[in-house]
């Protein structure tokens, strides 16, 4: 997907049950997963006046909303029926390894429906994002 903030809107969804510390750490993982992933939605690095260089951010805003595991179950199966839309599923399983190898070994080794979800993030037309993530409320 290439991203054009006048046309896309990109959110991250966290557990309810999620502590905070696990929270900030999914919402970390999803963002830098879908800078990789996503064309154009990280803009070019900015200089301040006494030449600081500052790194791009994101095109636009990026609300992290919260939603109980069911929904967020619901935001997956909505988002892989939708070839508009760029998922970035995360699991409690990620968060439960201590490497990247670990990780690929786990999940290698369970079916989907198996596997616990605590965070997604969406990107995709504004008006679909907004139907599926409006009435969620806001991460505080």
């Amino acid at each position: 997907m290439k991203f054009d903030a006048s046309q896309h809107r990109c959110t991250i969804i966290i557990d309810n049950d999620l502590p905070a510390g696990l929270a900030m750490n999914a919402a970390s993982v999803i963002g830098i997963s879908f800078g990789r992933t996503v064309e154009d939605l990280v803009g070019p690095d900015r200089q301040s006046l006494d030449g600081v260089n500052y790194p791009g951010v994101i095109y636009s805003p990026l609300p992290v909303l919260r939603a109980s595991g069911a929904c967020i179950h619901e935001l997956l199966n909505a988002g892989e029926a939708d070839d508009d839309i760029e998922i970035m599923p995360f699991s409690a399983l990620a968060q439960s390894c201590k490497t990247y190898d670990e990780y690929g070994e786990r999940i290698a080794s369970v079916n989907s429906n198996a596997i616990e979800l605590v965070a997604i993030g969406l990107v995709g037309p504004k008006k679909k994002i907004t139907k599926l993530t409006g009435n969620l409320a806001l991460y505080k």
